[in-house]
């Protein structure tokens, strides 16, 4: 039983993924603040002929109080809808609007759901079909409304349907009851559309997440790749311009061609896999680690990391050390790398990296004339030299 109440808990709330779950909110709020609007400047425009069809028979708090206060509030959230359209700005903006709304339509729905209740029982015969037509109309539109909210959609249907309808149902009467069905189809439809509305917008966002992943992941090795991180580049530069610096790191092997020549490209490949899931596990949260292209690879250190960009280098060149273990072969690389400091180096991304790339260059440099040192030495030793 308990497998089943839960497998339809899942079914009428699935939980939307994690890694697009900002995502999800930012865009129910926008469509839920866009249809809002217009949904409490429709109910306010209802109200003067909600107060002309109230029965004479209903308290003065329950015929005139209610609607007026379901009025007053609809023009209160319009003019406030016109006037605020930052609440989608960011996920956590989104999800206190999504709340707010969600509780603000169950209160208006209950205060609807009473005056209606109070008014039908009140009402002739030839006039009692009015409120439960006026009560749908709105609670499905609503429903409708917070289609992308479904708890706040089911919230809706319970106060605002499942009352009304249970009404019809009791009176026994053949109209009343054809009208209690037509209403319960009608929501059955209406909730079967939300749900599969709901799972269509979570797959779009699901591909699209997708498509982004693919357009910033290097393939091979499943790190940023160098559109990913001018992106990052450029968030940095924006967020930290009255804030501490940064500093960007380009990496590239020493030695990495003569492994592809004796072993082979796939012995290649494997390699960079390694050596970009040790740079990865060396830097962990406080950089971020991306592939340039071929044997080249950078760090980012962003403002406020534990790394400083003095030290990165030989962070990167410390997870080099250890050799590695491909396939039965024991290989060793070595890596030159250069470093751009913001602002110092450069304010525009261009600049960093120029900087650093004229940084990584001179210690290519370097590494080459010590390399060029020893082989002179071993050709001047022949005991060296074997």
């Amino acid at each position: 039983m308990r497998a089943i109440l839960d497998n339809l808990w899942r079914q009428t709330f699935p939980p939307v993924p994690e890694s697009i779950s900002d995502e999800f909110a930012v865009l129910s709020a926008t469509r839920l603040q866009i249809q809002s609007r217009w949904l409490s400047l429709a109910m306010f425009l209802t109200i003067p002929m909600v107060l002309y069809a109230s029965m004479p028979g209903t308290s003065p708090m329950i015929r005139f109080g209610v609607p007026i206060a379901v009025g007053s509030s609809c023009l209160i959230c319009f003019l406030a809808l016109i006037k605020d359209r930052n609440a989608s700005g960011s996920a956590e903006l989104a999800r206190k609007f999504i709340t707010e709304s969600a509780v603000f339509s169950a209160t208006i729905c209950v205060l609807v759901s009473i005056w209606c209740l109070n008014s039908w029982f009140n009402a002739p015969p030839e006039m009692k079909l009015f409120y439960p037509f006026t009560l749908a109309m709105g609670s499905l539109t609503t429903i409708y409304c917070l289609s992308t909210v479904r708890w706040a959609a089911i919230l809706n249907i319970v106060i605002g349907i499942i009352p009304i309808t249970a009404l019809l149902l009791l009176t026994a009467d053949r109209v009343y009851m054809s009208a209690a069905a037509s209403l319960t189809m009608v929501t059955i439809f209406l909730f079967r559309m939300i749900t599969q509305q709901n799972n269509q917008f979570i797959k779009l966002l699901l591909l699209r997440r997708e498509m982004q992943d693919l357009a910033n992941t290097d393939p091979l090795t499943g790190l940023h790749n160098r559109r990913a991180l001018s992106e990052f580049l450029e968030q940095e530069i924006a967020t930290n311009k009255s804030e501490g610096g940064f500093a960007i790191a380009l990496m590239d092997l020493d030695g990495f061609k003569p492994v592809n020549d004796q072993y082979g490209h796939a012995i290649g490949d494997k390699l960079l896999i390694e050596i970009a899931g040790r740079l990865r596990s060396a830097c962990g949260d406080e950089a971020i680690v991306a592939r340039m292209g071929g044997d080249e690879f950078a760090i980012l250190v962003r403002h406020g990391s534990s790394l400083e960009s003095a030290t990165i280098a030989d962070y990167a060149l410390a997870a080099l050390a250890p050799p590695c273990h491909i396939d039965g072969h024991v290989i060793r690389v070595g890596a030159s790398v250069g470093v751009a400091e913001w602002p110092n180096d450069g304010n525009t991304q261009e600049a960093l990296f120029e900087t650093a790339d004229r940084a990584l260059y001179a210690a290519k440099a370097e590494v080459s004339g010590q390399h060029d040192t020893v082989r002179r030495k071993n050709r001047s030793d022949p005991k060296k030299a074997t």
